[in-house]
């Protein structure tokens, strides 16, 4: 039978990266997983004031459908999270998803036509580019200047009567670059000029290591601001999928989008009722958690990034968030891609990363992604693997 050729087209690196790794689990061998980022995988447990809210929830029979567009308590709280992080936003311009990955696909079905384009910064994460073409769009990637912030050139030379929105995560997965506040300002003003959405992803903002974050509700005025982020990283919430759509309360351009992408919401009826009770603890109880998951993760980017560095034929950036790195690769004569490298990596190590190119081929081929999660015990092993691999390939 026939399936829809947008299904068929539709992509996802991280987790496409699996099938080789069953292969090889399949010999009995052991795999050091560096591909996924969550950190419940890991040794970051999620607060226990969070997972109380839960089970307390479910056992005061909170079980049943709420309002579509989300818990009015949970709502507040977030309006309190992203007003305080400078967005001007009121409860009727919150919308609570399953996951950041819902609400993204609300959006790129709320704002991409056939044949729509959406400019993103290279390398980008990959279910954007998917869920654009998924819609019939098309992604169109953009460079960044060697600071981090977007070569306003090239961004404006890849603007035509076709584009729609800029679309960034900030910090960035798979990078862990981090917009500061003139690259944002940067953003909205080409976004305001030329009449586009700008779609700005905050998963990652309370991970971030050597600079102060800034918002980009600060520096949005009245731009048509749609501003994702969710529960998953910062509040070590990975497996509960929750998330949510913040509409900037100062754009008029925006009154399409506000009333319109509810009705998406009332079609899947509603997201899950004890986790949204459960989310609303996470942003009004205990921040405790967030400084100390903030200084583990630092050591162990600090641990990976010099490590790499120091293997001849890979150079990597320090990344300022999130918990990824993205080294680039001499690929030489010994693997034809990135993702020849990856696999290759695998097969003879047991070490899983993510190809480069599969973030976008203009700016992530020729490199690969590490997820620096694991213990330092884990990642020095998975270091003197890499080493030995990268050494030793092709003698």
């Amino acid at each position: 039978m026939k399936v829809s050729e947008r299904t068929c087209g539709v992509e996802y690196a991280i987790r496409d990266i699996i099938s080789y790794a069953r292969a090889y689990e399949s010999t009995g061998k052991q795999i050091t997983y560096l591909n996924i980022g969550d950190p419940v995988k890991y040794d970051f447990v999620t607060p226990k004031h969070i997972k109380q809210a839960l089970i307390d929830a479910v056992n005061n029979n909170q079980n049943y459908y709420t309002e579509s567009e989300g818990l009015f308590e949970l709502r507040e709280a977030i309006v309190e999270k992203e007003s305080q992080k400078g967005l001007s936003v009121t409860e009727e311009d919150v919308l609570v998803t399953n996951g950041v990955s819902e609400g993204l696909d609300m959006i790129m079905a709320s704002v991409v036509d056939p044949n729509t384009e959406v400019l993103m910064p290279g390398p980008y994460y990959p279910p954007y580019a998917s869920y654009v073409k998924f819609y019939g769009g098309k992604p169109i990637e953009f460079k960044l200047n060697d600071d981090g912030g977007p070569d306003l050139e090239d961004l404006e030379s890849k603007i035509t009567s076709r584009s729609n929105a800029i679309c960034i995560i900030s910090p960035n997965n798979p990078t862990g670059e981090v917009f500061d506040r003139r690259s944002l300002q940067q953003l909205i003003e080409v976004a305001t000029e030329h009449e586009l959405y700008i779609i700005c992803d905050e998963i990652y903002d309370k991970i971030v290591f050597d600079d102060q974050f800034t918002g980009i509700g600060k520096v949005a005025k009245d731009a048509p601001l749609i501003l994702l982020n969710g529960f998953s990283k910062g509040y070590l919430m990975t497996g509960w999928r929750c998330g949510y759509i913040c509409t900037n309360s100062n754009s008029r351009k925006l009154d399409g989008i506000r009333k319109n992408v509810p009705k998406l919401a009332r079609v899947r009826i509603s997201a899950n009722l004890p986790v949204q009770i459960a989310a609303a603890q996470a942003l009004r109880g205990p921040q405790d958690h967030i400084k100390e998951m903030v200084e583990k993760l630092r050591r162990r980017r600090d641990y990976v990034v010099k490590r790499l560095n120091a293997i001849e034929g890979i150079s990597c950036k320090i990344p300022r968030g999130a918990f990824y790195a993205f080294p680039e690769i001499d690929l030489d004569s010994r693997w034809k891609d990135d993702l020849q490298f990856v696999v290759d990596l695998l097969q003879k190590t047991g070490v899983l990363t993510v190809h480069g190119s599969g973030f976008g081929t203009a700016f992530g081929a020729g490199h690969f992604r590490i997820v620096y999660l694991p213990s330092e015990k884990v990642l020095e092993q998975a270091m003197d693997k890499l080493e030995y691999f990268v050494y030793n390939s092709g003698k």
